[in-house]
């Protein structure tokens, strides 16, 4: 955790290529970019776990959230999954679900470190059992996560059209791009295409998993829920850098 580890990159507020700053950053061709979106690039960038390592690569780890930010996307619903397949008692693998997303928010809180992901997480999970309890269906455990890739595919979707695509604003901090990219047609073009990847990820999401739920397959859908999270995010998110990456982007 040491001085051998390679050093990483992580994205500011302003990036050595962006001009720092609450000021709009003009373009090559001296033209000003709009504040309000640049703005809220960089604070998306400085919110952002994307860490660009100094070989080039994205540091697929910390974009997930890191082992711990990890564990806490997965294991809610993997107690769930397990409990529930051996004992098809449905309050009792929803009280295991709930317990484990507590416990990583009091360690947070013991640890004193930031609760936005714990939060966000025992709030997710919370909705989802109190959702399966009140109907009695195991695979409503699942069903705040099709609301949610829809809710992300809607809004990716729009940041295509209007020409902002989120991974432009992401990858562009990252690459110390700002928001230049936006007036060069190839980069815009590779950041939508970065972009549209990422929704591919989020609608094949739906595709195979909406059936799964409407047959009340629980134990095929959450599976599906595990196999389809955290490592097909990471693959696309991967396959996205690559995609966008500069020519001169080593």
């Amino acid at each position: 955790m040491k001085s051998s580890e390679p050093r990483r990159r992580k994205l500011t507020n302003s990036s050595p290529g962006d001009d720092a700053g609450n000021k709009a950053a003009p373009d090559a061709a001296g033209t000003e970019q709009p504040g309000g979106f640049a703005e809220l690039a960089q604070e998306m960038a400085a919110k952002s776990s994307l860490v660009r390592k100094e070989n080039g690569h994205i540091d697929l780890l910390a974009a997930a959230g890191g082992i711990r930010g990890i564990a806490e996307s997965v294991l809610p619903g993997l107690v769930f999954l397990v409990v529930f397949t051996m004992t098809r008692d449905l309050a009792v693998s929803l009280v295991g679900s709930v317990a484990v997303a507590a416990v990583f928010l009091v360690a947070r809180l013991a640890q004193h470190t930031p609760l936005t992901q714990a939060l966000a997480g025992i709030a997710g999970v919370a909705l989802s059992a109190f959702l399966a309890m009140k109907t009695g269906k195991a695979e409503n455990f699942y069903a705040v996560g099709f609301y949610t890739n829809a809710a992300y595919i809607v809004a990716m979707v729009v940041s295509i059209a209007v020409r902002w695509p989120v991974l432009g604003l992401l990858f562009g901090y990252a690459r110390n791009e700002g928001v230049r990219w936006r007036h060069k047609t190839e980069r815009l073009r590779a950041y939508r295409a970065a972009t549209w990847i990422l929704v591919g990820v989020m609608a094949a999401r739906l595709a195979v998993q909406l059936p799964l739920y409407f047959a009340g397959n629980v134990d095929a859908l959450g599976a599906m829920r595990l196999i389809m999270g955290v490592p097909l995010y990471a693959f696309g998110l991967w396959v996205a850098w690559l995609v966008s990456r500069p020519v001169k982007d080593s």
